[in-house]
């Protein structure tokens, strides 16, 4: 499978995602399109990766899909991981505190590295949220 790991066209990548993430919530295209106010023609183009999303066709989306704002932007490209500063300042806060330890290893990494391990934990956490449902 094409992926950002491999060093695959990000647009395509990203269309993937939404893809993926669409399907493990049983949404189809019309609902999505319907939710959202972005036409089905348009979101499939999107999956597709003939089209990359701009950031209002992303707020759209977000919430159907079950993305924060800041999540897909994040996954899109049009937000970067949050600055090291930025980290400190939160450090201890609850949900906006990034591990030390975590921040300086991904700060290592290149952003298309640092965007495939964000694109992961979504994944993950799309699975694991399908898995309760089912408890």
């Amino acid at each position: 499978m094409d992926n950002i790991i491999e060093g695959g066209n990000f647009k395509t990548n990203l269309g993937k995602l939404l893809k993926q993430r669409r399907q493990s919530r049983e949404l189809t295209l019309y609902v999505v399109s319907r939710t959202s106010g972005v036409s089905i023609s348009h979101l499939g183009r999107i999956e597709k990766g003939e089209r990359f999303p701009s950031a209002e066709v992303l707020k759209k989306i977000a919430a159907p899909l079950g993305f924060s704002e800041p999540e897909i932007f994040t996954l899109a490209g049009y937000m970067s991981t949050p600055d090291r500063r930025e980290d400190r300042k939160t450090a201890g806060t609850e949900k906006t505190s990034l591990d030390p330890y975590v921040a300086r290893i991904l700060g290592q990494e290149p952003l298309e590295v640092q965007r495939a391990v964000v694109w992961i934990l979504t994944m993950l956490k799309s699975v694991a949220g399908g898995l309760k449902g089912q408890e």
